[in-house]
């Protein structure tokens, strides 16, 4: 029986944010410091007004080393992939930050992660608003309105990622093993919606709630980003909260 078979429409913030990217492994024992800096980031402004979004993507390539990771996927480990085919880096490596699809680093480096903030606000970018219509216990849906892409850009790719808010893991295993970690807004699913082109977009979506989705837990990050991996043109995140009255 759906939690709610309509809400009332919960709409995020139209400002653009930065995305923040951190692929990790509950069994890769440098990753439990990548986590808790991108935790101290997460929802805080820029200077400039900027807000900053963070996902954590569990990559699959440490599940054999003594400790499985319940947030792992293949997806995630794909697509870092792709990235480090796009930057030419010789192999994936965890934990790597990747800010707005334009800069990658070890990613328990406060400096560089301040750097690439800091340079990542100076970019122009869509903004983005997304209203949250209907949620059932198996899925959500939702609207996008996408503003213009910036020039010169022609046209992008609409994404969708599905994350918790944050979670904790007693591991019992592996690198991190007898260690309680802290995840940052561990991904849960991530999808390509569809295209935008420059003029943006206005549309209604829907995406699957992963089993271990809690209503009140969880974000839905929509971004822009640009063909083949490329840089991230706009992003904006909302909750996702039960009906009734909201904070």
């Amino acid at each position: 029986m759906p939690l709610c078979a309509q809400t009332a429409a919960q709409p995020s913030s139209s400002n653009s944010s930065i995305l923040v990217e951190l692929f990790t492994s509950e069994g890769c024992s440098s990753c439990p410091p990548a986590d808790e800096l991108l935790a101290k980031i997460d929802g805080r402004h820029m200077p400039d007004g900027q807000s900053i979004t963070i996902l954590g993507e569990h990559v699959d390539y440490w599940d054999g080393q003594g400790w499985r990771d319940r947030f792992s996927s293949r997806v995630f480990t794909e697509r870092q992939q792709e990235y480090a085919r796009r930057f030419q880096i010789p192999e994936p490596y965890t934990p790597e930050v990747i800010v707005d699809g334009a800069q990658q680093f070890v990613g328990n480096n406060p400096k560089r992660l301040q750097d690439a903030l800091t340079r990542a606000s100076a970019q122009p970018k869509t903004q983005i608003q997304i209203s949250i219509v209907g949620i059932s216990n198996k899925e959500i849906s939702f609207h996008v309105h996408v503003d213009p892409l910036p020039s010169p850009h022609r046209g992008a790719d609409l994404m969708a990622a599905l994350a918790e808010n944050s979670d904790d893991t007693q591991v019992r295993g592996g690198e991190n093993k007898g260690r309680v970690l802290h995840h940052a807004a561990p991904v849960l699913a991530i999808e390509r919606l569809g295209k935008v082109h420059a003029a943006g977009a206005d549309k209604d979506f829907s995406m699957h709630i992963p089993k271990m989705g809690i209503i009140g837990n969880m974000r839905l990050v929509v971004f822009v980003q640009a063909p083949d991996y490329g840089i991230v043109l706009g992003s904006n995140s909302a909750g996702v909260k039960s009906s009734g009255p909201q904070p």
